[in-house]
């Protein structure tokens, strides 16, 4: 059975980690001393769930997290350093702290380091995430010993529920934008000054004008999306705001 250490300290760790292209030494006392952190753990960089779900999904809520009182969130993992760096710039994950647990000395630690060498990873992290404070785990969700990569309790959602079942999520805001466009530019300031976050989608990079009509109904930028219902335009956006 996969170890439970609710109530008990974090591994005491360092971690050989790379920051702007330079090596820096980084210890669990430095993560976690008199702080309130949320950790999630996963078998691997680049892989499906983890790039699709399990990262995607803590970013976002990182504002709800922040606003229910957690100073950082850390994914770990049992990569190099030089392969967590590369992913947390693919990811585009600002609001997380990526470690490389190299050695898996802090995941054997925490009595989640696994096998798969049947996929060719070598020792891996078992896939969980916990609520430390203060260097003190206050609670695990461990995925269940099943075949594969079960993802089923670690999830952003649960987490922030356990901490406060009625926090709020923030809204999904989707923005079709072009380069160089005023109006998109007008509409990035009303929904920052909202304080949305947004996921900016470029027109002649990232999709079409076939697709944007095809989505939109409309071959015009900006297009505004929040929690999946077409706002529209930045005069639209506007109304919506009562600006």
């Amino acid at each position: 059975m996969l170890a439970n250490h609710e109530g008990q300290r974090v591994p005491n760790v360092i971690f050989r980690n790379r920051h702007d292209n330079q090596w820096v030494e980084i210890t669990t006392s430095q993560l976690f001393s008199g702080k309130t952190v949320v950790v999630f753990s996963l078998p691997g960089a680049f892989t499906p769930t983890c790039s699709s779900t399990h990262v995607p999904g803590y970013n976002q809520l990182a504002k709800a997290f922040k606003e229910n009182g957690v100073d950082d969130i850390v994914c770990m993992s049992v990569n190099d350093a030089f392969v967590m760096e590369a992913w947390a710039k693919d990811q585009e994950a600002t609001n997380i702290t990526m470690i490389a647990d190299g050695n898996g000395e802090f995941t054997e630690g925490m009595g989640l380091l696994v096998d798969k060498s049947d996929l060719g990873f070598g020792k891996r992290s078992w896939r969980y995430s916990m609520l430390v404070k203060d260097g003190v785990i206050e609670k695990m969700f461990i995925e269940p010993e099943e075949p594969g990569d079960p993802f089923k309790v670690s999830d952003a959602e649960t987490m922030l529920k356990y901490i406060n079942a009625d926090a709020k999520q923030p809204a999904l805001v989707s923005l079709f934008a072009k380069v160089g466009c005023p109006f998109c530019a007008k509409a990035k300031k009303m929904l920052q000054e909202h304080g949305f976050d947004y996921e900016e989608i470029v027109l002649g990079r990232d999709v079409t004008t076939r697709s944007l009509k095809a989505v939109t109904g409309a071959t015009t930028v900006p297009q505004v999306f929040i929690d999946g219902k077409l706002i529209g335009s930045s005069e639209q956006l506007a109304a919506h705001f009562g600006v």
